[in-house]
């Protein structure tokens, strides 16, 4: 348990006045790009991104969304010379257990919301209250709150797994923790159940990616250089296409060039959100209607926490930064993650040829499967790359299985 009280004072969120009006100023002065197509096809739709940036400026109401986010605690803290900001949610039960949430790119800590009240307080939600959790969930440093980073080369995923290490242990007290996390945040958990599998009940996360996944020369390549089979089946080499188009742009983009990008996202917020708004409408499983997961007041949440840190170059840069500090393993046991592994896969981002119902089995088939300690493997048809978000029922519920029976 952490020390009672707990060691540190409340700092809630709240972005200075200044900065939201500079943001409505450079709203009324965005230039449109002529010759946009107002669909799809090649990216961000003018028309609805217009819609967006209207709403924006004139709609919006940060204020709102900001007490609804202090409804929680927010802590600031200095960990190993890296200022780390992190949400806390303190558990209702008879031995809540501490879990530590990492989210990844491009989502923000606000990502989690809709599973934090159900995991801490599950007895107000239906649930049990022994699998109670107190809950926190930090922003990856450089994604905005508490400010932004300039420099930290070697800030990856691997880093980040100690600095959330000594935040729970050194800082917070706690002797042994839970971590959950999806696309970073999910290496970083991996990264944790690696280095520190004796200080943990367990991770849960999504995909189950291998922790040197981002290594070599041609990662940014999602193929890696590796054509499609010739004889590949229609529906593969359709999927495999669709995959590609889906995520190569932001590796490509993002690991080789980001200090190129990053100026104009950080001096426009048009530009900005058109790079964020084209990523969760594509890795989100809204079946055509993007407003059906995240409205309106959602994007512009997430977008407006980006913008007023200024902290869309620092987190590009964490692809650059894995690629160019690979990950290194700190031991040469087998399973690499020791830790009680749970992965909660979605239909959305099935590989090619792999339906939900051949999901795990196909995992279990793969070169990640004896990379994880995994004790809870499952597949839901519903859900895309933002799963709490998403589908945040099924997160849950997967996330208490796997640390049923691990508790103390």
């Amino acid at each position: 348990m952490a020390t009672d009280p707990f060691p540190l004072s409340p700092t809630p969120v709240h972005l200075p006045d200044a900065v939201l009006d500079d943001l409505r100023d450079r709203l009324a002065r965005t230039r449109a790009p002529l010759g946009d197509p107002d669909d799809w096809s090649y990216g961000v739709p003018r028309g609805y991104l217009t819609e967006l940036l209207a709403y924006w400026r004139e709609g919006f109401d940060w204020r709102r969304a900001e007490a609804a986010i202090n409804a929680y605690e927010h802590y600031t803290v200095t960990v190993d010379g890296v200022p780390v900001h992190f949400l806390r949610r303190a558990g209702v039960g008879p031995r809540p257990v501490p879990l530590i949430l990492s989210h990844g790119w491009p989502w923000t800590f606000w990502h989690w919301s809709k599973v934090i009240d159900p995991l801490a307080d599950p007895g107000a939600h239906g649930g049990d209250p022994a699998d109670a959790f107190d809950v926190l969930v930090p922003t990856l440093p450089g994604f905005g709150l508490p400010g932004p980073l300039t420099g930290e080369p070697d800030l990856t995923f691997v880093r980040v797994a100690d600095l959330w290490h000594t935040l729970m242990t050194d800082v917070l007290g706690y002797r042994r923790y839970a971590a959950g996390g999806c696309d970073i945040g999910a290496l970083v958990c991996g990264q944790l159940g690696h280095k520190y599998a004796d200080s943990l009940y367990g991770i849960h996360i999504g995909s189950g990616q291998r922790l040197d996944f981002l290594n070599g020369d041609r990662a940014w390549d999602v193929a890696q250089g590796r054509p499609i089979p010739a004889d590949a089946p229609a529906d593969v080499r359709e999927r495999t296409i669709e995959l590609d188009r889906r995520f190569a742009v932001h590796v490509t983009a993002q690991m080789l060039e980001p200090a190129t990008l990053a100026p104009g996202l950080s001096d426009s917020p048009a530009g900005l959100l058109a790079w964020l708004l084209a990523r969760w409408a594509k890795w989100s499983d809204h079946g055509g209607d993007v407003e059906s997961v995240f409205t309106k007041d959602d994007l512009l949440t997430h977008a407006t926490l980006y913008w007023a840190t200024n902290a869309i170059g620092s987190s590009i840069r964490y692809y650059s930064n894995i690629n160019r500090h690979p990950w290194r393993p700190s031991h040469d046991r087998r399973p690499v993650v020791e830790a009680p592994t749970g992965i909660t896969f979605v239909g959305f981002e099935n590989p090619p040829g792999v339906t939900t119902d051949q999901r795990v089995r196909s995992f279990l088939a793969g070169d990640r499967a004896d990379w994880y300690h995994h004790v809870n493997l499952t597949a839901h048809d519903h859900g895309g790359h933002f799963i709490p978000w998403e589908n945040p029922r099924a997160w849950i519920d997967d996330l208490r299985r796997t640390f049923r029976g691990r508790r103390p």
